[in-house]
């Protein structure tokens, strides 16, 4: 083969795999260096000239490279050099300890979670996780079964919208001739209220325009999304955590985060996001401080745990063979929304070695990456679950992943309990500072009850700095009755000048079973707007007078 014909071929050989490989071309990413080593190998196969060799009469070949190899086996070498010595060199963590430690930013140390995280409002606690929002979502395709043929669900991302938390996933295609059919897009996404399984929702549409879906992970060719970002001119820049996300307006997106290498070939370091218009394609690029508010997620959560562990790890040097104040993250982290409104990335933290203590909790700001530890003991999430499970240990539930919230300034997990297909049937409260406070109940008001009714037995000994409000009431009883739930006898009852419903346990008070309407009370409760208010204490002043 001439000199000629043979370049064309490496050309087109290379075009290809560009095209469908989409290396990075860029210091600190192996795709470029692979693509190279790949075409002078190419070149000295095409160079090799077969010469027939004839040995008692039997005809065999001789294969000799053409011309002269040395400069594209001396490429090749350096080529390895640059994959294997120099990443030693400038990202091995005994050389670079300081630069890891370092990558999470300044850690902050915050004075009480409770005070970060979320009151707790029964219709805005979330009891759909992304596994349950799969159930629902797949239940919404079967009922449209021409849909359900021609489209999958996307994976489940939970954000907000309009103040409203729900888990969205788009229609991707179902296979390589469904794509071919449907050229345009699918057809709309799912969502799901995160705080009520029964709103679950459809979208096609939006002001009488089609939502399609053009550009996703299942197209094919330019429609392919990675390839369409490729093409559009980001082949320099590293981009991970491929999240579909919804305006204000509903209008779909694709959000990706662009990362740079900041430790030789590792230390990988968010810096902004590219937004692609599912439909047109349109790619529009944003810093970590212009980025667009309904965007909830910038940090992937595979670089926060990286560098959260890499923070802990090395906190005395690279030689610490005995794990000296070594700290690592109980779980995965999990998103999570504060008072503030924002979203962050919620983990435990426990020393190495620790099973199920905590030495203290992190938050993550998911945008920022800005990150505070509060110093407070407590159990991992692990735990919390085992502990809820515990408490109906008969029924062999699961628990979902614990979600923290502010329970009257207590900091505590709220999980959902499911049975074996994955539908909810309970609820669970467990205080994070000491698990063995556990409420459950087959409601979230029950729960909550008896989530408050286990604190106050406890003695507020959890957090003796508690500033809980209480309101102090004296007033009449105009009516009380009793009801019956999980074993544990509750009394519900009104008094003049509320129009609230009270709600209290016999383990509160020992009055209550034998109050009467007329009597005159004096009770204590929380600070709170709930419909159905449960009481902290009580005292039936007219009982022992005759």
């Amino acid at each position: 083969m001439n000199k000629i014909p043979r370049l064309i071929v490496i050309a087109i050989a290379a075009m290809v795999m560009l095209y469908s490989g989409m290396p990075v071309i860029a210091y600190g990413f192996w795709g470029l260096p692979a693509l190279i080593a790949a075409m002078i190998f190419l070149w000295i196969v095409l160079n090799i000239k077969a010469t027939p060799v004839y040995n008692g009469g039997v005809q065999t070949y001789q294969f000799k490279p053409q011309g002269n190899i040395k400069v594209p086996v001396a490429i090749l070498i350096l080529l390895l050099i640059y994959s294997t010595v120099l990443p030693t060199l400038t990202s091995w963590p005994l050389l670079r300890t300081s630069a890891y430690r370092n990558l999470i930013g300044t850690v902050e140390v915050g004075e009480n979670l409770s005070t970060h995280m979320t009151p707790i409002s029964m219709d805005k606690v979330r009891v759909v996780d992304q596994s349950l929002a799969n159930i629902l979502g797949d239940k919404v395709l079967g009922a449209q079964p021409a849909l359900g043929s021609q489209v999958r669900l996307g994976a489940f991302n939970i954000q907000k919208v309009k103040n409203e938390l729900y888990w969205v996933a788009p229609l991707l295609h179902s296979g390589f001739f469904k794509w071919n059919k449907n050229s345009e897009g699918t057809n709309g996404y799912v969502m799901v209220n995160a705080s009520n399984e029964r709103d679950v929702k459809l979208v096609q549409e939006i002001g009488g325009k089609k939502v399609l879906i053009k550009y996703q992970s299942e197209g094919y060719f330019n429609d392919f999304l990675e390839r369409h970002l490729y093409l559009r001119g980001y082949y320099n820049v590293g981009l991970t955590d491929y999240s579909f996300e919804i305006d204000d307006d509903g209008v779909p997106y694709w959000v990706i985060t662009k990362y740079k290498k900041t430790i030789g070939f590792y230390g990988e370091d968010a810096t902004g996001v590219v937004v692609v218009n599912t439909e047109t394609g349109k790619c529009d690029e944003y810093g970590i401080a212009n980025a667009p508010a309904w965007i909830d997620r910038i940090q992937p959560d595979a670089f926060i745990e990286n560098q959260l562990n890499d923070w802990g790890n090395f906190v005395k040097g690279y030689w610490n063979f005995s794990n000296e104040n070594k700290l690592q993250i109980s779980q995965e982290v999990t998103l999570v929304y504060g008072e503030d409104n924002k979203s962050y990335w919620y983990t435990g933290l426990t020393s190495v070695g620790a099973d199920e203590a905590t030495v203290g909790f992190v938050l993550v700001d998911t945008r920022t990456k800005k990150t505070v530890w509060y110093k407070q003991s407590g159990a991992t999430e692990f735990a919390a679950q085992k502990s809820a499970r515990g408490k109906v240990q008969e029924k062999r539930f699961s628990a979902s992943t614990p979600i923290p919230y502010n329970i009257n300034n207590i900091p505590t997990y709220m999980m959902t309990l499911k049975d074996d297909g994955g539908l909810v049937k309970m609820f669970a409260m467990v205080a994070i500072e000491d698990y063995t406070i556990v409420g459950v109940g087959n409601t979230l008001t029950e729960t909550l009850m008896a989530y408050k009714n286990a604190y106050n037995m406890a003695g507020n000994k959890i957090n003796p700095k508690s500033t809980t409000k209480k309101q102090i009431l004296n007033s009449v009883v105009l009516r009380i009755n009793s009801d019956i739930k999980n074993g544990n006898s509750f009394y519900y009852f009104t008094v003049e000048g509320k129009e609230n419903i009270f709600i209290g346990s016999s383990q509160i008070s020992n009055e209550l079973p034998v109050t009467a309407k007329g009597d005159s009370v004096v009770i204590s409760f929380d600070d709170d707007t709930q419909g159905l208010i449960d009481i902290s204490s009580f005292n039936n002043k007219n009982i022992g007078k005759q």
